[in-house]
């Protein structure tokens, strides 16, 4: 049996996953990152990207995640997303949607601030839309 570390994703709402794995992947600010049992400690902010985890009991997980933190000490893995959502519960339709209308809210931003908040929805929309391809 290969060796495994414990990996787990939280949401502000909830636990999403608790798992032993033997590899998880995680979109960091820096670049993606491959966490393997015995990884060195390390903390990075993430960026919108997938999670890819590799379960030690067989399978795969595919967890889209707008931001947050990842930190591996101690051959455990704590992800703490600011949203998180399977990949394969995202909605296409629904998700393009909310990507017009953020698209559209960008187009009538009249302030910095609007057009940042409008844009930083856009592209997280267009992430989710792109993975789910």
């Amino acid at each position: 049996m290969a060796e495994t570390f414990g990996f787990e994703l939280v949401s502000p709402e909830k636990l999403l996953l608790s798992v032993q794995a033997e590899m998880v992947t995680v979109p960091g600010e820096a670049g993606d990152m491959g966490i393997l049992p015995g990884h060195a400690p390390v903390i990075s902010t993430l960026r919108l990207g997938v999670i890819e985890v590799s379960k030690a009991t067989g399978g795969e997980e595919r967890i889209f995640v707008a931001g947050g933190f990842a930190e591996m000490s101690n051959n455990k893995l704590t992800v703490l997303a600011e949203e998180a959502v399977p990949v394969a519960q995202i909605d296409r339709a629904k998700t393009e949607a909310k990507l017009k209308d953020a698209r559209e809210d960008l187009a009538d931003a009249k302030t910095d601030l609007a057009r940042a908040k409008a844009q930083a929805a856009a592209d997280k929309f267009q992430a989710m839309l792109d993975c789910a391809a």
